[in-house]
């Protein structure tokens, strides 16, 4: 029987053979090798960006964990950021080496978001992304036809961009920027893609935020900018087997399945290759028109709550007319 202890470049590796987390069908070894096995394609995903994790503490629910604890070694790379959210300093790591993935992978750490932006420049989002949310029970094919949209509503404002698998049951359409837009264009220019990808087939996709608006459709998340955070490519995904954010090419988006990539399968099809890198297209600039238009798109948050407040209303009018 392997041994429960090892150490790695310096980071103390321990209870190595214990299940990660019920039904996950994969140990902490497993996700440690895995994470080693891919650290040259992951570790340049997540350089200088801010990054929260997701970990899976034996006997504890899944948490994300944005402030690094109290524990965390002094070598461990890491950069304050005021939350305007909480009002208050969040000090996040920065996993810009093996030996702080070890560490982390250490910690139960199974899914890693960076933030779009780096710490050299804040407000300049790196990408434009676009989340393909398929419906409840919906096939994966609903979400490959919805990128295929975005993918057509981007080639109509000279955009172009790589995909990926979400390592749950959606897509990822990464768009790499020029840094010439600031951060509140770039989320305005990603609403005027999803409008533009819903009128493609509004059948098939929906900009529609609230749940219940969106009727078996895909829903095309356009919220994914600013200070947002995304699962990394190569990134584990805190689900039975352990599935992992995969880039696909275009032309074989048909042919896949999100389970095809797990922590076990993904270092044999990576061989020596790093498809993410291979695929992204060169920074670009985003149209003026297109951010035009998105500035006369409301934020969909803002939109979903002020709508919320106003169908409680409704229903409250409703029940004392009835009464």
């Amino acid at each position: 029987m392997a041994a429960e202890k090892e150490e790695r470049d310096g980071v103390p590796l321990t209870n190595l053979d214990q299940e990660l987390f019920p039904d996950a069908g994969v140990s902490k070894r497993e996700l440690v090798d895995y994470l080693d096995a891919v650290r040259e394609r992951i570790v340049p995903v997540l350089r200088d960006r801010p990054l929260s994790v997701i970990r899976v503490l034996r006997g504890q629910d899944r948490f994300m964990q944005k402030n690094l604890p109290k524990h965390t070694p002094e070598w461990v790379p890491r950069t304050t950021v005021w939350a305007e959210a909480s009002h208050r300093e969040v000090t996040y790591a920065l996993c810009n080496d093996r030996r702080t993935l070890l560490w982390f992978a250490n910690q139960r750490a199974v899914e890693f978001h960076p933030t779009l932006m780096t710490v050299a420049d804040h407000d300049h989002p790196t990408h434009l992304i676009m989340d393909l949310d398929p419906p409840e029970g919906g096939d994966f094919a609903l979400a490959v036809a919805a990128a295929r949209l975005v993918r057509r509503a981007l080639a109509d404002v000279g955009l172009d961009g790589a995909v990926k698998t979400s390592g749950a049951k959606g897509l990822h359409v990464f768009v790499p920027l020029d840094a010439s837009a600031q951060t509140g264009d770039v989320a305005a220019a990603t609403r005027a893609v999803a409008a533009r990808a819903e009128r493609l087939d509004p059948e098939l996709a929906t900009t529609a935020f609230i749940r219940e608006d969106r009727h078996g459709k895909v829903f095309l998340d356009a919220t994914r900018s600013g200070g947002a955070s995304v699962a990394a490519t190569y990134s584990p995904r805190a689900r039975p087997g352990l599935p992992v954010s995969f880039p696909v090419g275009w032309d074989r988006l048909g042919d896949i399945r999100p389970t095809d990539f797990t922590v076990r399968t993904v270092p044999a099809i990576l061989g020596d290759s790093d498809p993410w890198a291979e695929s992204m297209p060169a920074p670009q600039s985003l149209d003026a028109g297109l951010i035009e238009h998105g500035h006369t798109i409301p934020v969909a948050r803002v939109a979903a709550m002020h709508e919320g407040k106003r169908r409680a209303r409704a229903k409250r009018a409703a029940q004392d007319g009835a009464g």
